[in-house]
């Protein structure tokens, strides 16, 4: 929030900040010569009006993230547990073309919801299920009422989805939407046969060193001070919040560091199999052992980036987004090179 404003010709030397690390507690006062746009101190980067723009790919040498799949189906393929069940018993042979269906919801609390997968299906055994034949053509006539081009050229093809993630192989799921209370977003691994919905985000090559920093502290002061809210629960976006995020540079070793303290953190969840997500990151019942594990790894990771500990969210913050603007520097020259200023737009 900022209760202050001046023209830039009459700003005054420094720049007064207040920071609650609890919101109904007092603040602490800090002085500036320059804040950037998030009001953080600029003094770790050159331009102090920078923005964190939406890049369509990492700028660092990581996995792409993609969002889950989209069926725009008007609910025709999803299922509840009784719904499924209601559709099995007219429909016994569709039972192999269900797959488990998630997105944050039922990722973090448990939930189960179910899809129906018919891309690839013979036409043939399409039109031997009358109760999927009608489910087909009401996602056709759905789609055929749409406004958007895309979905009515979705129309001719009813069996497929407007965005198709199916992974082969275990896979990483970010929730899209979660609790600003939590002190960490919950990220894990799912496996197929489950599908991932177009309400969490997926990271298909995934292993524990890309978990270890993701589930960071670092990557949580990120995503507080660069990503999205949903009301004020966060909202995790490839563009804006992973793609542009400053992974550390490290050795093996200390990859392999971070890979056996994320696997603590994985082995400190699974001493509670009954709890779900929600239950275990909920800021006041958060078991110890799993907050220890969670500290040890915020540790081991914030000195990837430098030898001194951080003093807080905002201070890991504006280290990395010195580090935004130099991983951004050769991508901002090029556009504004002759070169860069004929073509396309550099993201």
């Amino acid at each position: 929030m900022i209760i202050g404003l001046t023209r830039r010709d009459s700003q005054p030397p420094e720049k007064r900040l207040f920071s609650y690390s609890d919101i109904k507690g007092d603040p602490t006062e800090s002085r500036h010569v320059a804040l950037t746009p998030y009001l953080f101190d600029a003094g770790t980067v050159v331009n102090r009006h920078l923005v964190v723009e939406e890049a369509r790919r990492p700028l660092c040498n990581v996995p792409q993230l993609f969002t889950g799949c989209q069926p725009i189906d008007d609910g025709q393929y999803i299922f509840t547990a009784e719904e499924l069940a209601e559709f099995l018993a007219q429909e016994p042979n569709a039972k192999k073309y269900i797959h488990p269906f998630i997105g944050s919801v039922e990722f973090i609390n448990g939930c189960d919801r179910w899809i129906l997968i018919l891309d690839g299906v013979s036409p043939g055994e399409l039109r031997s299920m009358p109760a999927v034949m009608r489910r087909i053509a009401a996602v056709r006539k759905s789609r055929s009422l749409s406004r958007r081009t895309s979905t009515l050229q979705l129309a001719e093809t009813p069996t497929r989805f407007q965005v198709t993630v199916i992974p082969a192989a275990p896979f990483l799921v970010v929730p899209e939407v979660s609790s600003e209370r939590r002190p960490y977003v919950p990220i894990g691994w799912l496996r197929p046969p489950t599908i991932p919905s177009n309400l969490v985000r997926v990271l298909l090559d995934a292993d524990l060193w890309h978990f270890g920093v993701l589930t960071s502290a670092m990557h949580m002061a990120w995503l507080r001070q660069i990503g999205g809210r949903l009301k004020s629960d966060y909202r995790y976006s490839v563009g804006i919040v992973y793609n542009t995020f400053p992974w550390p540079d490290c050795t093996d070793q200390q990859r392999a560091k971070i890979r056996t303290l994320a696997q603590a953190v994985l082995d400190s969840r699974a001493q509670f199999p009954q709890a779900t997500l929600a239950d275990l990151y909920d800021a006041d019942v958060m078991p110890p052992r799993l907050r220890k594990a969670h500290r040890d790894l915020d540790a081991a990771v914030d000195k990837l980036y430098r030898a001194t500990a951080f003093t807080g969210d905002r201070d890991r913050a504006e280290q990395l987004f010195g580090l935004y603007e130099a991983l951004i520097a050769p991508l901002m020259a090029a556009a504004a090179s002759p070169k860069g200023r004929r073509g396309k737009r550099v993201t």
